[in-house]
């Protein structure tokens, strides 16, 4: 490919048209640093004229650390019987929520494993409480694997579960759990979790609902680089079909897996931990591919502030939070730590500023 067939495909996405998969994988291979992230800066900037980057103060408090799924990259479940099965009580929720809105947050970032002991009326009651106890609270809650057990266990449809858990009090749901939309992939990392078409059809239905989501990856494990395109692709074709007038996918946030002393790093399956360079590269290219979705999140948490700085001048627009609480990417390795205040210095050190959002980034 000569360097007039690269500045075409680059130029795609500012035009608003779609670069191929094919396309992708060449220039997330092949293409020159340079000139991929100044595309992506390019878009991003005509995305955001602003010149702003935004940021989050909330909180990743997880229900439970009881899940049935022994995902082989986690580090943080254990079964129903484990002498530290534990669900978060209504007394430790106060104590989070109260230093959540002293820190200047009003978000819980609210998650937990696949707890056989936890129905449908458990969810309810819980989301009813905290709107009751703290009306100005937004619940960030749960995920696509979460739904989908629930409506197996309960036996109802997706849309059902996700009707009677926004009349209780969910705002948005998070795109946790996607890890490599691709089924090869989910064998060997998480066999027993929902499937790549489940999770898509969760959200399918989220996005018809009108509900605020997000998509993450969670990459640098089994995965080939065509997989972690493929998993940008059905996150981008979903995208397209949802009703218009609806958010949809809000951000893309893809994250680099830590695997210490997890069941994958044990049985030598890791071999593809991303180096900084690389990370910029996939954020770069997924700013271009996935020309739809409004936002591209750097995971300072899982690449540190230098890594994060680059990407805000290689397509990326936001920094996600401050998290004031985190768990499970913590277990397996991840140190890197921030507050609102070296937040806010490193986005205008890097040359942009600093606005401070909610979950619907308004």
């Amino acid at each position: 490919m000569n360097g007039s067939d690269v500045q075409n495909i680059l130029s795609k996405p500012l035009n608003g048209e779609k670069i191929g998969i094919h396309e992708a994988e060449w220039l997330y291979m092949h293409a020159p640093t340079e000139l991929l992230v100044n595309a992506a800066h390019r878009l991003r900037m005509k995305l955001h004229p602003e010149n702003e980057v935004s940021w989050i103060i909330d909180r990743n408090v997880n229900i439970t650390n009881v899940c049935i799924t022994g995902c082989r990259f986690c580090n943080f479940s254990c079964s129903r019987n484990s002498a530290t099965a534990h669900v978060t009580s209504r007394n430790e929720y106060r104590q989070k929520i109260e230093e959540l809105f002293e820190f200047g947050g009003d978000q819980l970032l609210l998650q937990g494993g696949l707890n056989p002991d936890l129905n449908i009326e458990f969810y309810t009651s819980l989301f009813s409480w905290m709107k009751s106890e703290y009306p100005a609270l937004k619940l960030h809650a749960l995920s696509p694997a979460e739904v989908d057990y629930i409506a197996k266990t309960e036996n109802l449809s997706h849309e059902e579960v996700l009707k009677i858990l926004i009349s209780s009090g969910l705002d948005s749901l998070p795109g946790a759990g996607a890890e490599i939309l691709n089924e090869r992939v989910r064998q060997i990392v998480s066999p027993a979790k929902i499937s790549s078409n489940n999770w898509l059809e969760v959200m399918r239905t989220a996005h018809r609902l009108g509900m605020v989501t997000s998509a993450t990856m969670m990459f640098g494990h089994v995965e080939t680089p065509q997989e972690r395109i493929e998993h940008m692709i059905r996150i981008r074709d979903l995208q397209d079909e949802k009703p218009s007038g609806m958010p949809g996918f809000l951000s893309f946030i893809p994250w680099p897996f830590y695997g210490e002393n997890t069941t994958l790093q044990k049985e030598g399956l890791v071999k593809n931990f991303p180096t900084p360079i690389q990370y910029v590269r996939l954020i770069a290219l997924s700013r271009l591919v996935l020309n739809n979705i409004p936002n591209i999140q750097a995971s300072w948490l899982t690449v540190g502030k230098t890594t994060a700085s680059a990407c805000l001048w290689s397509g990326a627009n936001d920094l996600g939070s401050i998290m004031i609480e985190e768990n499970v990417v913590s277990a397996a390795g991840a140190s890197y730590h921030m507050n609102a205040t070296e937040m806010q210095e490193l986005i205008i050190d890097t040359g942009f500023v600093p606005r401070k959002r909610n979950q619907d980034f308004s």
